[in-house]
């Protein structure tokens, strides 16, 4: 096979040979800290100093088997079964998105405007439960439910409570029939629904269509705005006045929400650019 691993420095040599023709080398370093950290347990900063650490015949046919799999475009938190998400430690499957930073910029400017906060919070479309999980964590006080409609997700999402410690409570459901007695009177509620319209698939990377459930990222290009209207008709039942509406979205369609907002009753409406200066998030305030 001629492959030799015997240390850290031995594993980035490796991967930068091998990845080079698919990745660029600021990614092949990115994968590398994380695959070192996750297999040998090093963590980046002590990798800069560690680099002759033996690695184990085992540790390293790990490796060999996770660049296998990078190979094929596949992403590493499904190789690894886990990401990293506001400090939270998330299992994702191919039943479940990977969180991206958008996502965690969402989970930031909720628990910033809410310190404190003790009422419930409703996340719809759950997926891994990643924005419920790191809620429950930062907002201690409040009581967290998410709501996904697969069986798989909720699996995940349940596993992700209990790995970073934390009650939340998962409802099987569809949001375009949700029974809204099945939950209490919610004070916020947040979202992150499926949003990208099919004409954008040919913007997207191979590894994201290749790999991430379609079901949890497109929207029929005759009606892209479809979940949050149903969104928007669910919360007119199950959040209180004065109560906050929290939206990932697609940049593209910042306007439209706003004006979805205004006709169902949301004022204090406002549109929160993400760190790229993309608009990626929508907040309101039920006035009805």
């Amino acid at each position: 096979m001629g492959v030799n691993i015997q240390t850290i420095k031995d594993i980035r040599f490796y991967l930068a040979k091998e990845l080079e023709k698919i990745y660029q080398e600021q990614e092949i370093s990115a994968l590398a800290n994380i695959i070192i950290k996750t297999v040998i347990g090093i963590t980046k900063v002590h990798q800069l100093y560690m680099t002759e650490q033996i690695v184990t015949k085992q540790q390293a046919g790990r490796i060999i088997n996770i660049c296998k799999e990078l190979k094929t475009g596949k992403p590493i938190q499904y190789i690894l079964g886990e990401t990293s998400f506001y400090d939270c430690v998330i299992r994702v499957t191919s039943a479940t998105l990977i969180p991206r930073p958008e996502t965690e910029e969402l989970v930031d400017l909720i628990i910033r405007e809410n310190r404190g906060y003790q009422g419930t919070i409703i996340d719809i479309g759950t997926g891994s439960g990643c924005i419920a999980v790191a809620l429950a964590v930062n907002l201690p006080g409040a009581v967290v439910i998410g709501i996904d409609i697969s069986d798989e997700a909720i699996m995940t999402a349940r596993e992700n409570a209990q790995l970073n410690n934390v009650t939340v409570s998962f409802v099987k459901d569809d949001v375009f029939s949700f029974d809204s007695e099945r939950v209490d009177k919610a004070g916020i509620i947040v979202s992150n629904p499926p949003y990208v319209r099919n004409s954008e698939k040919q913007f997207m990377s191979k590894n994201v269509l290749d790999f991430e459930p379609h079901s949890a990222l497109f929207v029929p290009e005759s009606d892209p705005l479809i979940y949050y209207r149903a969104i928007l008709k669910l919360a007119n039942k199950i959040l209180i006045h004065r109560g906050r509406l929290y939206f990932e979205i697609n940049e593209a369609m910042g306007k439209s929400i706003v004006q979805l907002l205004e006709s169902s009753g949301y004022t204090e409406i406002q549109i929160v650019a993400d760190i790229n200066s993309k608009e990626r998030i929508i907040k309101g305030i039920k006035d009805v």
